[in-house]
């Protein structure tokens, strides 16, 4: 027999073995996996509070209530208190928290009204 007939029978016999069963190649990959798992989409030690529209923003505090870093969807931002008030500020956005409620002005207009802590 030869080599090349040889190559060929094999070949044949690899196509109908593959057609008698199912061959799961999924779980033979290390890093494939049927189910997504959800990250959380929460900066860490950070606070959510959702707003009035659907919007949302992150507050995360600095500097034992210094000032709070501000993660919102486009941009992050430090916003220092103003005095011992509940305010906070970096000359043009004002964060103001009073409880689990927050209020935050991006200059002139109130980019974020009615929010809530998340789980509050």
């Amino acid at each position: 027999m030869s080599t090349r007939t040889t190559i060929a029978g094999l070949a044949g016999i690899s196509l109908l073995l593959a057609g008698c069963g199912e061959i799961n190649v999924k779980k033979y990959i290390p890093f494939g996996s049927d189910t997504v798992q959800e990250r959380s989409r929460t900066p860490a030690n950070a606070t959510e509070y959702q707003c009035a529209a659907g919007k949302r923003f992150f507050v995360r505090t600095l500097d034992g209530g210094a000032a709070v870093w501000l993660i919102l969807a486009e941009r992050e931002v430090r916003l220092d208190r103003l005095g011992a008030s509940s305010r906070y500020s970096n000359g043009i956005a004002v964060l103001e928290i009073n409880g689990n409620e927050a209020t935050l002005t991006d200059g002139a207009a109130a980019a974020f009204s009615g929010c809530k802590a998340a789980g509050s």
